[in-house]
């Protein structure tokens, strides 16, 4: 049953973090962290909806590594095997274009935290963290 949970899990994060963003971006993609649906559909730090107090272990942290060569994504979340965990981090371009995503075992995998090279990028990232229980948290970063 663990099995069939988390695959069922891990697909429908899939075709959320694909549709949704550009689903979104048809209103204009600068208004996207302060559009209407932040805060149900998604959430942010000005936008945690239903899920106020889990702003602080759901919202992804990014930090630039290797002078700007590599981002760093940590989501202070506690691991609770397949029970409650955070599925996968997701990047995203500044035209909410796919650039890479990692997917997370919570079996093997204690602290949902993840690297990624983004070297000879330049403008602004956005980073989604998707929890299994309470939904996709996006956040974003700045790359000079």
């Amino acid at each position: 049953m663990k099995r069939r949970s988390f695959l069922t899990t891990a697909a429908a994060g899939s075709v959320f973090s694909v549709f949704l963003p550009k689903y979104i971006l048809a209103a204009g993609k600068d208004d996207l962290l302060k559009s209407k649906l932040a805060g149900g559909v998604f959430y942010t730090a000005d936008s945690p909806g239903r899920w106020s107090k889990k702003v602080n272990s759901h919202l992804p942290k990014i930090v630039s590594l290797s002078g700007g060569k590599k981002i760093k994504v940590v989501t202070t979340h506690p691991v609770s095997g397949f029970k409650h965990y955070i599925v996968k981090h997701i990047v995203l371009d500044k035209n909410f274009d796919f650039m890479a995503e990692h997917m997370f075992d919570p079996l093997k995998e204690k602290t949902p935290q993840s690297e990624f090279d983004i070297a000879g990028y330049k403008g602004v990232l956005y980073v989604m963290s998707v929890c299994n229980k309470h939904d996709t948290w996006i956040n974003s970063f700045e790359i000079k």
